[in-house]
């Protein structure tokens, strides 16, 4: 019987999805992609559930998208289940924490902008590879990322693609603290549960307050960076910029 690649439990009404996909780095596929978004749809409709944490493993959050799978079948629209987590992700009602040690690449890093709260271990590495791979940025993170640490280091992070510490993230408001790696998970299931104790219905007005935006949506920003993804990933560049970062890990 096949590992499952995403590991839910729940506990003290929180329910906790861990990437459980550790030979390739818990980068992340289309099965894990559809798991993940009926895990977080049926844990924001469990009455039972307050609060939904992320994690990864002790030594890597996750790798970011699967490349060999994105060259071999890339997708092709919104309905895809990249996409359709990243809307799930998006019109997330209840509180989301994450937890992050060791690499937190591309998806790895975009995700935690629409988390909660982030604790994030003294080995974890963010990095926003899009432009090296001939690609744009997702998940939104075009308006949020500038939200989130200013336009100038919105631009140094994205246009650069260089990898950055803890440390940083935590100075750029990115998470909220860093912890020794053997703490990370306790940090976060601590908050989780601080949040279970709070009135839910606060807690989801809350949340609804601190993601409105003026004018532009998340949403709109999420459906307009998926259309040129989509189109840029189909482009030669793309697929041999990618090709090369395989040939380079392989070696």
């Amino acid at each position: 019987m096949p590992i499952p690649e995403i590991l839910i439990s729940q506990k003290d009404h929180i329910c906790i999805l861990q990437l459980n996909r550790l030979q390739q780095k818990n980068a992340l596929n289309e099965t894990m992609y559809t798991a993940l978004a009926d895990a977080l749809e049926e844990a924001d409709a469990d009455g039972a559930v307050r609060v939904i944490l992320i994690q990864g493993s002790a030594e890597c959050f996750t790798a970011g998208n699967d490349l060999r799978e994105f060259l071999e079948n890339p997708p092709t629209g919104e309905d895809s289940p990249g996409f359709r987590f990243l809307k799930t992700l998006v019109n997330l009602q209840k509180p989301l924490v994450a937890a992050v040690n060791g690499p937190a690449v591309g998806i790895g890093t975009t995700l935690l902008l629409h988390c909660d709260f982030v604790y994030a271990g003294e080995s974890a590495v963010f990095i926003l590879p899009f432009i090296n791979l001939g690609l744009c940025p997702e998940a939104a993170c075009s308006l949020l990322l500038p939200q989130t640490v200013g336009r100038r280091r919105a631009a140094e992070l994205l246009m650069l693609g260089e990898p950055f510490d803890a440390k940083t993230a935590k100075e750029f408001g990115i998470i909220n603290a860093v912890c020794r790696d053997e703490e990370t998970l306790s940090q976060a299931m601590e908050t989780a549960e601080k949040l279970v104790g709070k009135p839910a219905a606060a807690l989801r007005h809350t949340k609804a307050l601190l993601k409105a935006t003026t004018g532009t949506t998340v949403e709109e920003v999420l459906f307009k960076e998926i259309k040129l993804f989509t189109k840029l990933l189909h482009s030669p560049e793309a697929k041999a910029a990618m090709q090369a970062f395989l040939e380079k890990r392989a070696r």
